[in-house]
């Protein structure tokens, strides 16, 4: 009899915290670990899993591990360590890590290969939609794996976590994938925005401008969700931060040059969402980095 998966999930945050709540609730036996314990500790409490006092601690309790966290750079600390092991140390050999956060798809696959070394399988699995999908478990998923005997393993908690797997290539592909994705939804954000601000300016209702905007050719995400939700109410809460959306178009901006391609509007939004970041603040929703380009304006879309 096969003993059942033992499952580790590194980053309780606005969506780990929903995506671990609904493994542990598939029947998986879950351990958890965040940097901040407190949070771990009260997740495990609450919600019947164990907290991990270290990485290594969570690798040795898990079978498969996934990282939610908010940058590459910190599921590379967590997995390989900064001065002692992280979790690789104490993963056995044929144990599988899926990272689910936005990285760099050219780390990870630089990550990848160093945990092959070691026995230990790596698939990249970002995710697309916010806090209300990885609380109903109907995210979408872009999955990049080398490994398919990994995969297998993996599969199963994933469908857990989306409604939409999508296997989208080789592993780092689903990291590339999930910037360029953040990159035109982005860019459609900026269209938006700077339509409203000139037709605002010029007399038109931003309400109403909305609504054409989502009978016609010129509609998005943006102006079907973030504008009449967030924007125009002046909300700001889609629940996205203006420093992870940044970060995501700058990943964007890195794999073009990284393949060198001529791509002059991720250079150009690229520097937008910085100066936004900068400007409004990396902690703010995404969708108020309208505010300094209305303070370019001097004006206030709203409705």
């Amino acid at each position: 009899m096969t003993a059942p998966l033992r499952v580790g999930f590194v980053g309780i945050g606005h969506m780990g915290r929903p995506m671990a709540k609904n493994i542990v609730a598939s029947g998986y036996a879950v351990s958890v670990y965040d940097a901040d314990q407190a949070r771990a500790a009260r997740f495990a409490t609450e919600h019947g899993s164990t907290a991990a006092a270290s990485p290594e601690a969570l690798g040795r309790a898990s079978d498969l591990v996934i990282t939610m966290l908010p940058a590459g750079s910190d599921v590379r600390d967590v997995v390989l360590g900064t001065g002692r092991g992280g979790v690789a140390a104490t993963l056995t050999r044929g144990g599988v890590v899926v990272d689910m956060s936005s990285s760099d798809p050219v780390g990870t696959r630089e990550l990848g290969r160093e945990l092959v070394a070691r026995g230990i399988a790596l698939i990249d699995a970002p995710v697309s939609g916010l806090v209300p999908r990885a609380e109903s478990g109907t995210l979408t998923i872009m999955i990049g794996a080398d490994d398919e005997a990994a995969f297998a393993v993996a599969e199963p908690v994933l469908k857990r976590l989306g409604e939409r797997l999508i296997r989208v290539g080789s592993l780092g592909a689903g990291h590339a994938m999930k910037a360029l994705n953040n990159f035109v939804a982005a860019s459609a954000f900026t269209a938006t925005a700077e339509a409203l601000i000139v037709g605002k300016r010029f007399g038109l209702d931003p309400r109403v401008m909305a609504q054409v905007l989502n009978v016609s050719t010129g509609r998005s995400f943006h102006s079907d969700v973030s504008f009449p939700d967030h924007v125009l109410t002046r909300r700001f809460a889609t629940g996205f931060t203006l420093g992870l959306l940044a970060k995501d178009v700058r990943i964007a901006g890195d794999l073009s040059a990284a393949v060198d391609a001529s791509t002059p509007l991720i250079e150009l939004v690229t520097r937008l969402f910085a100066e936004g970041r900068d400007e409004i603040g990396a902690d703010q929703d995404n969708s108020a980095i309208i505010k300094l380009w209305e303070r370019r304006n001097d004006v206030i879309v709203e409705g």
